[in-house]
């Protein structure tokens, strides 16, 4: 029987963490120009404040934090669209549970369901038809959200309800893409970013393959990522090595997980029933083409869009003028250069999605910041 703390310690080794450290120092001065990382992936700044790996690394390398949080680029007219449904009559809707609390223009799901209304937050997609059988005279609607991590979980329960012929479930599909949102940013004049840490859970589905177009466009070193700090700090390793060699790929440090392929089988599922939308509204980068996922026409009757499309708003919907979500996304400032962060923005009151999902970067900072400090 296989020990399982013991192989997560393996990847928490200190003697590990500060040997990898005292590598990148060495070679770091090697570096043409100061190394500005971006780790796409909320998980990999948790990492990197909860185990304080910024204080083992050269001044020459800063980390920028990315969008790789669905919660957090979720704009406020999808959430007021949420909100819409879940005041209709009859009506129960469904979703995760970070997405309960990020704020609306009217307010968040959580005050919807303060107010009477019947909404519910569910641990597994595949709940939903358990409710549906339970409430077969309501009009259940499951609020998907997610990177394609979570999209086959999707797809997955869109195939199911349509073998079990499954009449009153639908679906308000908010599933994003990363690369279109990485091009964004990468091609915007001011990307200080010169090195990618790509995220992994996501590569498991896509496969690394789907960052090929970005190394090709912009020739920039990626590795994809595991998540613990030995992980982390080997892939940093990597990042410069590549940089000093003048040698830009698709590198993957999380091998025991990811390759480049990814999960066929999930693959073929998602585009079964799924399209990509001519564009998408990013909170904090705007209108990305092609960067999110619809149903496709033959599935219509299963959207929930189209559904509820008198009721809802389709108006956008400006940020908290106090909160910088929006730049924090983008990577042109860090949660501290937020003046409400830690004073009336705080976790148990979130002014802007980086506060409220566990994965977002201000949540991380909050929780760790005397750890990297």
């Amino acid at each position: 029987m296989i020990n399982d703390s013991l192989f997560i310690d393996s990847f928490r080794d200190k003697q590990t963490i500060l040997a990898l450290s005292r590598q990148i120092k060495n070679i770091a001065s090697k570096l043409p120009n100061k190394l500005h990382i971006m780790e796409v992936c909320g998980g990999h700044t948790h990492t990197l404040m909860r185990y304080g790996l910024g204080r083992l690394l050269p001044k020459n390398i800063e980390f920028i934090h990315g969008p790789g949080c669905p919660v957090c680029i979720m704009p406020k007219n999808r959430i007021d669209q949420a909100y819409d449904i879940a005041c209709a009559q009859d009506t129960i809707l469904l979703t995760l549970g970070d997405m309960m609390k990020v704020p609306g223009s009217r307010g968040s799901l959580q005050d919807a369901r303060s107010n009477g209304k019947d909404v519910r937050f569910i641990y597994s997609p595949l709940q939903a038809i358990e409710i549906a059988s339970k409430n077969p005279n309501k009009k259940i609607v499951f609020f998907a959200i997610g990177f394609e991590t979570t999209t086959p979980m999707t797809a997955s329960l869109l195939q199911r309800v349509y073998d079990l012929k499954i009449k009153n479930l639908f679906f308000h599909i908010n599933h994003v893409l990363v690369p279109p949102p990485l091009e964004a940013i990468l091609s915007h004049k001011d990307c200080q970013i010169n090195a990618l840490i790509a995220p992994s859970h996501v590569s498991v589905i896509a496969g690394a393959k789907i960052y090929q177009p970005i190394l090709e466009h912009h020739q920039i070193p990626t590795v994809v990522s595991g998540f613990e700090p030995v992980d982390m700090m080997e892939s940093i390793l990597k990042l410069v090595l590549q940089v000093i060699h003048n040698e830009p790929k698709i590198e993957i440090q999380y091998s025991r997980i990811v390759n480049m392929e990814g999960n066929t089988k999930a693959q073929k599922l998602i585009e079964k029933f799924m399209t990509p939308r001519e564009e998408f509204q990013w909170r904090g980068l705007g209108n990305i083409p092609h960067s999110a996922l619809k149903l496709k026409e033959e599935y219509a009757y299963f959207d929930a869009e189209i559904l509820f499309d008198g009721i809802l708003s389709k108006t956008s919907v400006q940020d908290n003028k106090a909160c910088r979500c929006g730049d924090i996304l983008r990577g042109i400032a860090r949660p501290p250069e937020c003046k409400v962060f830690g004073r009336s923005c705080t976790p148990t009151n979130p002014l802007g999605s980086c506060m409220v999902s566990s994965e977002g970067a201000c949540a991380a900072y909050y929780k760790y910041g005397e750890i990297s400090s």
